[in-house]
């Protein structure tokens, strides 16, 4: 686990958070699919760590795949986020967390669009939407 520069207790992230992202972003729960306010949301602009602010994907990079979740091809740059093998739920996926503050963001896969090859696989609850 990394060293995060934002660090909070759990009752300051409950003050902060609304209870779906506190879950989500804290505890590595999963929103439910086409219910986020992000899932199809194609306005330019930036999405942003909803605990700490911190930059994590473009709109530029931003594509539908079918999934219900916001999906994106990559993040801003490879330190925004912190890539954790993740075997719950009797699967391995790469989970996705937000380098500065820890919040867990959803997945990482393998079959997303060229040229990454990569989807992020991110939870609505865990981001925050700043226009362009």
């Amino acid at each position: 686990m990394s060293d995060y520069k934002v660090k909070k207790s759990d009752a300051e992230w409950r003050a902060q958070l609304d209870p779906m992202q506190f879950e989500v972003t804290r505890h590595a729960a999963t929103e439910r699919a086409f219910t986020g306010q992000y899932w199809d949301h194609f306005v330019d602009g930036a999405y942003r760590c909803i605990c700490c602010g911190a930059k994590l994907f473009e709109s530029s990079t931003k594509f539908d795949a079918g999934c219900g979740w916001p999906s994106y091809s990559q993040a801003v740059d490879d330190s925004s986020i912190e890539r954790v093998v993740d075997k719950s739920h009797g699967m391995v996926r790469v989970e996705v967390r937000c380098n500065n503050c820890g919040a867990h963001l959803g997945h990482v896969f393998d079959d997303g669009p060229a040229p990454t090859g990569e989807r992020f696989c991110i939870n609505s609850a865990a981001i925050d939407f700043e226009p362009r």
